[in-house]
Protein backbone atom coordinates (compact mmCIF):
# COMPACT_ATOMS: atom_id res chain seq x y z
CA UNK A 1 0.00 0.00 0.00
CA UNK A 2 3.12 2.07 0.64
CA UNK A 3 4.44 1.24 -2.84
CA UNK A 4 1.01 1.95 -4.24
CA UNK A 5 0.65 6.04 -2.67
CA UNK A 6 4.57 6.65 -4.09
CA UNK A 7 2.72 5.73 -7.53
CA UNK A 8 -0.34 7.89 -7.42
CA UNK A 9 -1.02 11.10 -6.44
CA UNK A 10 -3.65 10.20 -4.94
CA UNK A 11 -6.45 7.33 -4.49
CA UNK A 12 -9.14 9.69 -5.95
CA UNK A 13 -7.46 9.76 -9.15
CA UNK A 14 -8.23 6.26 -9.50
CA UNK A 15 -11.77 7.10 -8.57
CA UNK A 16 -12.02 9.46 -11.12
CA UNK A 17 -10.69 7.86 -13.53
CA UNK A 18 -12.64 4.72 -13.31
CA UNK A 19 -16.02 6.61 -13.37
CA UNK A 20 -14.74 8.25 -16.02
CA UNK A 21 -14.04 5.57 -18.38
CA UNK A 22 -17.48 3.08 -16.82
CA UNK A 23 -19.44 6.80 -17.36
CA UNK A 24 -18.49 7.29 -20.74
CA UNK A 25 -17.69 10.94 -20.59
CA UNK A 26 -16.49 13.26 -17.83
CA UNK A 27 -19.75 14.75 -17.27
CA UNK A 28 -21.63 11.92 -16.69
CA UNK A 29 -18.87 10.69 -13.67
CA UNK A 30 -18.62 14.57 -12.63
CA UNK A 31 -22.45 14.23 -11.76
CA UNK A 32 -21.72 10.79 -10.36
CA UNK A 33 -19.23 11.86 -7.76
CA UNK A 34 -20.12 15.06 -6.87
CA UNK A 35 -18.55 17.67 -8.75
CA UNK A 36 -18.04 19.30 -11.88
CA UNK A 37 -16.57 18.27 -14.87
CA UNK A 38 -13.49 20.28 -14.97
CA UNK A 39 -12.82 19.29 -11.76
CA UNK A 40 -12.40 15.34 -13.38
CA UNK A 41 -10.90 16.47 -15.63
CA UNK A 42 -8.20 18.19 -13.80
CA UNK A 43 -8.14 15.11 -12.03
CA UNK A 44 -7.39 12.46 -14.36
CA UNK A 45 -4.86 14.90 -15.47
CA UNK A 46 -3.13 14.86 -12.30
CA UNK A 47 -2.72 10.57 -12.60
CA UNK A 48 -1.48 11.26 -16.66
CA UNK A 49 0.96 13.73 -15.43
CA UNK A 50 1.78 11.33 -12.54
CA UNK A 51 2.20 8.29 -14.60
CA UNK A 52 3.30 10.30 -17.73
CA UNK A 53 1.59 9.24 -20.26
CA UNK A 54 -2.16 10.25 -21.69
CA UNK A 55 -4.84 8.03 -20.53
CA UNK A 56 -7.50 9.60 -22.90
CA UNK A 57 -6.78 11.37 -25.78
CA UNK A 58 -8.59 14.69 -25.46
CA UNK A 59 -11.27 15.75 -29.03
CA UNK A 60 -13.39 18.49 -29.73
CA UNK A 61 -16.03 16.14 -28.78
CA UNK A 62 -14.91 14.89 -25.46
CA UNK A 63 -12.45 12.45 -24.79
CA UNK A 64 -10.92 8.86 -25.90
CA UNK A 65 -9.77 6.37 -24.00
CA UNK A 66 -6.12 5.11 -24.94
CA UNK A 67 -4.30 1.48 -25.23
CA UNK A 68 -2.36 2.59 -21.94
CA UNK A 69 -5.70 3.91 -20.48
CA UNK A 70 -7.51 0.58 -21.22
CA UNK A 71 -4.62 -1.88 -20.06
CA UNK A 72 -5.61 0.60 -16.37
CA UNK A 73 -9.04 0.62 -16.61
CA UNK A 74 -8.86 -3.25 -16.89
CA UNK A 75 -6.73 -3.64 -13.76
CA UNK A 76 -8.60 -1.02 -11.63
CA UNK A 77 -11.79 -2.18 -12.45
CA UNK A 78 -11.15 -5.30 -11.59
CA UNK A 79 -9.65 -4.29 -8.60
CA UNK A 80 -12.58 -1.94 -7.30
CA UNK A 81 -15.47 -4.51 -7.94
CA UNK A 82 -13.30 -7.02 -5.47
CA UNK A 83 -13.05 -4.19 -2.93
CA UNK A 84 -17.02 -3.84 -3.66
CA UNK A 85 -17.62 -7.53 -2.85
CA UNK A 86 -15.53 -7.51 0.18
CA UNK A 87 -16.90 -4.85 1.85
CA UNK A 88 -20.44 -5.90 0.60
CA UNK A 89 -19.72 -9.11 2.26
CA UNK A 90 -18.23 -7.19 5.47
CA UNK A 91 -21.51 -5.13 5.61
CA UNK A 92 -23.92 -8.26 5.25
CA UNK A 93 -22.27 -9.90 7.76
CA UNK A 94 -22.43 -7.03 9.93
CA UNK A 95 -26.08 -6.41 9.25
CA UNK A 96 -26.71 -10.64 10.25
CA UNK A 97 -24.68 -10.43 13.42
CA UNK A 98 -26.78 -7.26 15.20
CA UNK A 99 -30.29 -7.97 15.09
CA UNK A 100 -32.79 -5.53 16.41
CA UNK A 101 -35.67 -7.28 17.86
CA UNK A 102 -39.09 -5.20 18.16
CA UNK A 103 -41.31 -6.08 21.67
CA UNK A 104 -44.75 -4.97 22.49
CA UNK A 105 -45.21 -5.08 26.33
CA UNK A 106 -46.68 -2.99 28.71
CA UNK A 107 -44.64 -0.15 30.31
CA UNK A 108 -45.23 -1.92 33.94
CA UNK A 109 -43.39 -5.46 32.41
CA UNK A 110 -40.01 -2.73 30.45
CA UNK A 111 -39.70 -1.18 33.15
CA UNK A 112 -39.82 -3.35 36.56
CA UNK A 113 -39.33 -6.72 35.23
CA UNK A 114 -36.98 -6.40 31.53
CA UNK A 115 -35.12 -3.48 32.49
CA UNK A 116 -33.74 -4.76 35.60
CA UNK A 117 -32.04 -7.49 34.13
CA UNK A 118 -30.98 -5.80 31.00
CA UNK A 119 -27.44 -6.32 31.64
CA UNK A 120 -28.45 -10.04 31.67
CA UNK A 121 -29.83 -10.10 28.84
CA UNK A 122 -27.04 -8.36 27.24
CA UNK A 123 -24.66 -10.83 28.16
CA UNK A 124 -27.16 -13.51 26.92
CA UNK A 125 -27.44 -11.49 23.95
CA UNK A 126 -24.84 -9.24 22.80
CA UNK A 127 -25.41 -8.65 18.89
CA UNK A 128 -29.52 -8.00 19.61
CA UNK A 129 -30.90 -4.34 20.67
CA UNK A 130 -34.47 -4.24 22.16
CA UNK A 131 -36.84 -2.27 20.99
CA UNK A 132 -39.87 -1.90 23.15
CA UNK A 133 -43.68 -0.57 21.53
CA UNK A 134 -45.64 -0.01 24.66
CA UNK A 135 -48.76 -0.83 25.47
CA UNK A 136 -51.58 1.64 27.44
CA UNK A 137 -53.90 -0.72 28.06
CA UNK A 138 -54.78 -4.56 28.53
CA UNK A 139 -52.46 -7.11 27.21
CA UNK A 140 -55.31 -8.79 24.55
CA UNK A 141 -54.67 -6.48 21.39
CA UNK A 142 -53.61 -7.38 18.13
CA UNK A 143 -50.30 -8.03 17.32
CA UNK A 144 -48.69 -5.61 14.82
CA UNK A 145 -45.26 -4.82 13.26
CA UNK A 146 -43.20 -6.52 16.39
CA UNK A 147 -41.25 -9.60 16.53
CA UNK A 148 -42.75 -10.85 19.80
CA UNK A 149 -45.46 -9.50 22.14
CA UNK A 150 -47.16 -10.64 25.82
CA UNK A 151 -50.40 -10.83 25.49
CA UNK A 152 -53.31 -12.60 27.45
CA UNK A 153 -55.05 -15.62 26.22
CA UNK A 154 -53.43 -15.04 22.35
CA UNK A 155 -54.72 -18.90 21.51
CA UNK A 156 -56.54 -20.05 18.54
CA UNK A 157 -54.97 -17.68 15.77
CA UNK A 158 -53.17 -20.10 13.31
CA UNK A 159 -51.18 -17.34 12.60
CA UNK A 160 -49.23 -16.98 15.54
CA UNK A 161 -46.54 -19.31 17.17
CA UNK A 162 -47.02 -19.15 21.07
CA UNK A 163 -44.71 -19.29 23.57
CA UNK A 164 -46.08 -20.45 26.95
CA UNK A 165 -44.62 -18.56 30.32
CA UNK A 166 -47.32 -18.60 32.72
CA UNK A 167 -51.38 -18.91 34.02
CA UNK A 168 -51.91 -15.07 35.14
CA UNK A 169 -51.25 -14.61 38.67
CA UNK A 170 -52.51 -12.09 41.10
CA UNK A 171 -51.51 -11.60 44.52
CA UNK A 172 -51.67 -8.46 47.44
CA UNK A 173 -47.86 -6.76 47.28
CA UNK A 174 -46.49 -4.20 49.85
CA UNK A 175 -42.58 -2.33 50.66
CA UNK A 176 -41.19 -4.32 53.10
CA UNK A 177 -40.80 -1.13 55.27
CA UNK A 178 -44.65 -0.33 54.57
CA UNK A 179 -46.00 -0.51 58.15
CA UNK A 180 -48.97 -2.91 58.21
CA UNK A 181 -49.33 -5.79 61.08
CA UNK A 182 -50.27 -8.90 59.73
CA UNK A 183 -53.73 -8.91 61.64
CA UNK A 184 -54.16 -5.25 61.05
CA UNK A 185 -55.47 -6.17 57.48
CA UNK A 186 -54.97 -4.29 54.29
CA UNK A 187 -56.04 -0.67 55.32
CA UNK A 188 -54.33 1.55 52.19
CA UNK A 189 -55.09 0.33 48.57
CA UNK A 190 -53.36 1.00 45.49
CA UNK A 191 -55.51 0.35 42.81
CA UNK A 192 -55.65 0.13 39.01
CA UNK A 193 -58.24 2.57 37.37
CA UNK A 194 -60.28 0.47 34.44
CA UNK A 195 -59.18 -2.63 35.53
CA UNK A 196 -61.52 -5.54 35.27
CA UNK A 197 -59.96 -6.77 38.56
CA UNK A 198 -61.18 -5.11 41.74
CA UNK A 199 -59.52 -5.74 45.31
CA UNK A 200 -62.95 -7.69 46.13
CA UNK A 201 -61.38 -9.88 43.28
CA UNK A 202 -58.40 -10.86 44.93
CA UNK A 203 -59.06 -10.95 48.87
CA UNK A 204 -61.46 -11.44 51.01
CA UNK A 205 -63.68 -8.01 52.04
CA UNK A 206 -62.69 -9.74 55.96
CA UNK A 207 -58.94 -8.55 55.13
CA UNK A 208 -59.82 -4.85 53.72
CA UNK A 209 -60.57 -2.56 56.71
CA UNK A 210 -63.27 -0.55 56.26
CA UNK A 211 -61.78 2.61 57.41
CA UNK A 212 -58.61 1.30 53.97
CA UNK A 213 -57.57 4.56 51.92
CA UNK A 214 -57.53 4.23 48.25
CA UNK A 215 -55.05 5.53 46.18
CA UNK A 216 -55.25 5.02 42.61
CA UNK A 217 -53.64 5.39 39.06
CA UNK A 218 -54.10 4.83 35.57
CA UNK A 219 -50.93 3.29 34.91
CA UNK A 220 -49.59 0.13 35.87
CA UNK A 221 -46.32 0.97 36.28
CA UNK A 222 -47.03 3.77 38.41
CA UNK A 223 -49.27 1.33 40.79
CA UNK A 224 -46.08 -0.69 41.63
CA UNK A 225 -43.50 1.85 41.64
CA UNK A 226 -45.94 3.40 44.66
CA UNK A 227 -46.25 -0.09 46.07
CA UNK A 228 -42.14 -0.13 46.09
CA UNK A 229 -41.88 3.15 47.64
CA UNK A 230 -44.40 2.12 50.95
CA UNK A 231 -47.74 4.06 49.67
CA UNK A 232 -49.69 1.10 50.53
CA UNK A 233 -50.87 -2.42 48.81
CA UNK A 234 -51.13 -3.22 45.51
CA UNK A 235 -52.72 -5.82 43.72
CA UNK A 236 -48.98 -7.43 42.10
CA UNK A 237 -49.93 -9.35 38.57
CA UNK A 238 -46.35 -12.23 38.58
CA UNK A 239 -45.87 -11.24 35.21
CA UNK A 240 -44.69 -7.99 36.17
CA UNK A 241 -43.55 -8.32 39.39
CA UNK A 242 -42.24 -11.52 40.01
CA UNK A 243 -38.17 -10.03 40.08
CA UNK A 244 -39.09 -7.86 43.19
CA UNK A 245 -40.83 -10.35 44.99
CA UNK A 246 -37.87 -12.51 44.37
CA UNK A 247 -35.05 -9.82 45.19
CA UNK A 248 -37.37 -8.84 48.23
CA UNK A 249 -38.02 -5.21 47.06
CA UNK A 250 -41.70 -6.44 47.34
CA UNK A 251 -43.60 -9.00 49.62
CA UNK A 252 -46.54 -10.52 49.99
CA UNK A 253 -49.26 -8.60 51.77
CA UNK A 254 -50.88 -11.74 52.36
CA UNK A 255 -50.85 -15.19 51.40
CA UNK A 256 -52.96 -15.18 48.79
CA UNK A 257 -52.76 -16.34 45.35
CA UNK A 258 -55.46 -15.99 42.73
CA UNK A 259 -55.18 -17.57 39.06
CA UNK A 260 -57.63 -15.74 36.50
CA UNK A 261 -58.12 -18.43 34.18
CA UNK A 262 -56.15 -17.09 31.69
CA UNK A 263 -53.03 -17.30 30.45
CA UNK A 264 -49.89 -14.81 29.97
CA UNK A 265 -47.25 -15.72 26.92
CA UNK A 266 -45.24 -14.74 24.37
CA UNK A 267 -46.48 -14.48 20.54
CA UNK A 268 -44.32 -14.42 17.58
CA UNK A 269 -45.67 -14.35 14.03
CA UNK A 270 -45.05 -17.89 12.66
CA UNK A 271 -43.99 -17.31 9.12
CA UNK A 272 -40.92 -14.70 10.47
CA UNK A 273 -40.24 -16.53 13.69
CA UNK A 274 -36.26 -17.58 14.26
CA UNK A 275 -33.97 -19.18 16.12
CA UNK A 276 -33.35 -15.89 17.82
CA UNK A 277 -36.62 -15.15 18.54
CA UNK A 278 -37.00 -18.80 19.57
CA UNK A 279 -34.07 -18.43 21.89
CA UNK A 280 -35.20 -14.49 23.45
CA UNK A 281 -38.62 -16.13 24.47
CA UNK A 282 -37.04 -19.20 25.60
CA UNK A 283 -34.70 -16.96 28.19
CA UNK A 284 -37.63 -14.83 29.01
CA UNK A 285 -39.57 -18.13 30.28
CA UNK A 286 -36.34 -19.46 31.89
CA UNK A 287 -35.86 -15.83 34.08
CA UNK A 288 -39.55 -15.99 34.72
CA UNK A 289 -38.86 -19.93 36.43
CA UNK A 290 -35.64 -18.51 38.34
CA UNK A 291 -37.96 -15.60 40.00
CA UNK A 292 -40.49 -18.25 40.97
CA UNK A 293 -37.80 -20.92 42.55
CA UNK A 294 -37.06 -17.78 44.29
CA UNK A 295 -40.04 -16.20 45.68
CA UNK A 296 -41.56 -20.39 46.79
CA UNK A 297 -38.15 -20.76 48.69
CA UNK A 298 -38.59 -17.05 50.44
CA UNK A 299 -42.55 -18.21 50.65
CA UNK A 300 -42.91 -21.54 50.63
CA UNK A 301 -46.85 -21.09 51.79
CA UNK A 302 -47.58 -19.23 48.72
CA UNK A 303 -46.52 -22.77 46.39
CA UNK A 304 -46.60 -20.52 43.25
CA UNK A 305 -46.61 -23.27 40.24
CA UNK A 306 -46.20 -22.17 36.69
Amino acid sequence: MSHLRRLLPSLNTLVAFEAAVRCGTFARAAKELGVTSPAVSRTIGRLEAHVGMQLFRRTPTGAELTDEGGRLFTEVSKSFSNIEKALAGLTQKASKKRRTVRMSVSAAFATHWFMPRMKEFQAAFPDTEMQFQFIAGPLDCPVNDVDIAMRFDPRGDERYSIYSLMPEILMPVRAPDFEQSPHQGLHRLITLSGSQFRWADIVSSKIITETARELQFSDYTVVVQAALMGQGNAIGWLSVVSALLASGALVPSNPVVVKTGRRCDLVAYAHSSSDLINEICAWIGKQYQVDVDAINARYPELNIDL
